[in-house]
Formats: structure tokens, sequence, C-alpha cells
């Protein structure tokens, strides 16, 4: 990487879903002094069923902005969507264009589109389609045009149907401190539901073993950008296959 500073932003459904499955890259990325913002599209209020989800939507921004802060995120944004109603319709789809003008984000990290949850679907739909709205410079907002350099779909339990994983980050010096951060979270400490933690660390632990590192996550690139053109074979990069 150059030493130009770059603007990450992670783009999660609800609370949580971005620290669990961007929040290393989002702590690698704000520790090597980028500048990194997370977004919420809902609260995810609705994911407890013992407490009234407008307390919980409380609880949940609390938690959400000192993990940010312990991750090293400069922006923690929490739109006003309703939890398992969040809809890629032309208000949606705006709103994320007129955002992604505002934040000139270099590299944005979302959903996979194979999802079982309809606001991961929702989500995934949103981003691509204000993301190219954004580029457009036909498209007349209050903000001018910007183009998203790098675009990458992120490894989450709940979206894993046909999710094909491209490339592979070390993020063993983080990782300590992304669990830190994770466990501001009632949800990611695995006290209501699923243990999320404990599976995103057990994934990083496994992703980190097929490449030879303590920790790693995967990502997904967009399908028309797996294609790379080289001059020669990076033998100096490719790994050794033969045992």
């Amino acid at each position: 990487m150059s030493d130009k500073k770059l603007h990450i932003l992670a783009i999660g459904a609800h609370i949580g879903d971005a620290e669990i499955t961007a929040g290393l890259l989002v702590t690698k990325y704000a520790a090597a002094g980028h500048r990194a913002t997370i977004l919420h599209l809902t609260a995810g209020e609705k994911g407890n069923p013992r407490m009234d989800h407008n307390a919980y939507r409380d609880q949940r921004i609390e938690e959400a902005n000192a993990a940010a802060a312990k991750m090293g995120a400069s922006e923690c944004i929490v739109l006003d969507h309703p939890d398992g109603e969040l809809h890629a319709n032309r208000r949606t789809i705006d709103q994320m264009c007129d955002l992604i003008r505002h934040l000139k984000p270099d590299i944005v990290l979302t959903h996979w589109r194979g999802s079982f949850h309809r606001d991961h679907r929702a989500a995934y739909d949103i981003t691509m389609e204000g993301g190219f709205l954004a580029a457009l410079p036909g498209i007349q907002r209050e903000e001018p045009a910007h183009l998203i350099r790098g675009l990458y779909y992120l490894e989450n339990w709940e979206d894993m149907e046909d999710y094909h994983p491209d490339l592979w980050v070390d993020v063993s010096d983080v990782f300590d401190r992304w669990v830190d951060a994770c466990r501001e979270h009632q949800l990611l400490r695995g006290e209501i539901s699923f243990n999320y933690l404990h599976y995103y660390s057990g994934l990083a632990a496994k992703r980190g073993a097929e490449v030879g590192v303590k920790y790693a996550v995967t990502v997904s690139l967009p399908p028309i950008s797996r294609k790379r053109k080289v001059d020669f074979f990076p033998i100096d990069s490719e790994p050794v296959l033969i045992f």
C-alpha cells in the first residue's frame, strides 16, 4: 500500500454486523493511520426478545459508539430505518448515494447478496445501487460525484450462499483490540442468542491457518473484478502446491 491515507467505510444492515465481519479490517486500517467509518443502516433494535425495542435501540447505539471508538473508527453513523423492514427503494438508494458522496470513501465493505436475511440482501442492493449513482456526474445531487475505488464483500455466516473468498488479510496484530471492542456489545458476547464473538474468533483463526498467519479475514471481490492481468507469473507470492 502507498503512503496515501485512505478512507474505509464499513456498511452493515444492523448494529453488530459491521463490527463482527468488517471490524478486524476497520481496526487494521485505523491502526495504520487511515480514516475509518462504520455505517449501520438499522440499529437492529428488534433482536432482543427480553427488552422493549426502543430501549434496546438506545442501548445498541451506545454499544456501537463504544465499539467504534475502541476500533479506532472516526465516525459511527446509525440510520433510522426499522430493524427487519429495510428496503432497497428510491429513498434508501438516494440516501446511500448522498452518504457516499459526502463521506467520499476509497474502500467500501458490505454484505454479500447471497443471504437468507432480508435486511442483509437489502443492504447489498442499497450499497450497490447507491454507489452506482454516486459515481455518475450526470446524477445531480447536493454534492459532486464520487467513485469508490475498492468494493469488497464480507464473510458473514448469514450471507454464505455463493460466497467466494478471494483475498485473505492478515489481522493478527489487531485481533485482541477487535475482541475488546466487540465485547462492548451484549449481542456479540453471546448473551442473547448466537455467540457471534466465539464464532468469528474461530473463523479468524481458521482463515489465518489457511494462509500461515495467526488470524485473517477473507473478502469477496465483485465477480467482474476477479480477473487479473499479469505480465509474468507471480511465483514469489504464490503458495507452493507441490508436497
